[in-house]
């Protein structure tokens, strides 16, 4: 049995992490670090887990875990590791942005992998320190890489996606509150999403040129998941696309080509990453759809952390969605 620290269990991520370890048969939670929750039961924090545990959150860490999760706001994991210094054994995976980029990916020794599973799984079971991606990242990228490596992405790329208000985190806001949030849409960083460096560093790791990317993300009325739509120029045909498609994800375990159109009641508690393509003139329409909490933060995680230890990868994710 592996053991398991985390750090940050109070927000949406870190108690997702904790009810898919819970169930999870090879692992088992050593800790779960909080600096403002020490002492109290992990479901004063998360309700959905009352009864299913009996843990506390504490404020020691035990740097000689198996594994070690950072559930921090970005730019406090590097902090963070500064000050507690684990095992050269302990394996860490990072769910912010700090070692995402390449330039920032060598940190204390280790140099972190990027954990998209999709495009570096064999890098990924060789490391002991992983980067997880970005919610809409994920989303984005596993829209466009099967185009990025076939060399066919050199138009500009148009992304619009909508994505729940917990991919805002636990802490209420201006715009993320019931009463703003509640039937009303909006857009927010236009083209300037920090998530764009990762995605164009993963679509330009093939070698090929791609276009410009102009990404408008939104923040959707309900609280899960996110439906990304992305469209640029593609001489092929709608068969030549699938086949690209079906091609690079065909030993994907989480990742699907659906033939009809999509939605996201199809994904939301699930890890799953559907994906639809449609063809219009000379226009490549890609829809793909995630739950921002799993596929896009800690389902990934533990999906990464399979790969790692030589777990089976679909350990502990066998998930199902609810579509009514």
């Amino acid at each position: 049995m592996a053991k398991i620290g985390i750090i940050g269990g109070s927000g949406y991520t870190g108690g997702e992490l904790i009810r898919l370890l819970l169930n999870h048969s090879d692992v088992t939670i050593d800790f779960v670090y909080s600096t403002t929750r020490a002492g109290k039961k992990i479901s004063s924090a998360h309700s959905d887990l009352i009864g299913a545990t009996d843990l506390t959150f504490t404020g020691e860490v035990n740097t000689q875990v198996d594994v070690v999760f950072l559930c921090l706001g970005h730019g406090n994991s590097s902090n963070f590791l500064k000050e507690h210094k684990f095992s050269e054994e302990t394996v860490i995976i990072d769910l912010s942005n700090d070692f995402r980029l390449q330039a920032d990916a060598t940190f204390q020794g280790r140099t972190y992998v990027y954990g998209l599973p999709e495009l570096n799984k064999e890098a990924i079971k060789k490391t002991d320190a992983l980067a997880n991606p970005g919610c809409f990242a994920t989303a984005i990228q596993l829209g466009l890489l099967p185009l990025a490596k076939a060399g066919v992405l050199q138009e500009d790329i148009h992304v619009n996606a909508v994505t729940g208000s917990t991919g805002a985190g636990v802490k209420p806001g201006d715009t993320t509150h019931f009463s703003w949030r509640n039937n009303n849409v909006s857009w927010y960083k236009p083209f300037t999403h920090q998530h764009l460096g990762e995605i164009g560093e993963s679509l330009n790791s093939f070698g090929n040129p791609t276009g410009k990317i102009y990404f408008l993300p939104n923040r959707g009325n309900f609280t899960r998941g996110i439906l990304a739509t992305t469209y640029t120029k593609f001489n092929g045909s709608a068969e030549e696309a699938k086949s690209l498609f079906t091609d690079f994800y065909q030993e994907a375990k989480f990742t699907q080509v659906v033939d009809e159109p999509i939605h996201l009641k199809q994904v939301v508690n699930t890890n799953n990453c559907h994906i639809h393509l449609h063809k219009h003139d000379d226009i490549l329409l890609v829809t793909s759809a995630i739950d921002n909490l799993l596929k896009g933060a800690s389902g990934q995680a533990v999906q990464n952390m399979n790969l790692m230890l030589g777990f089976k990868e679909s350990k502990g994710l066998k998930l199902k969605a609810g579509v009514f």
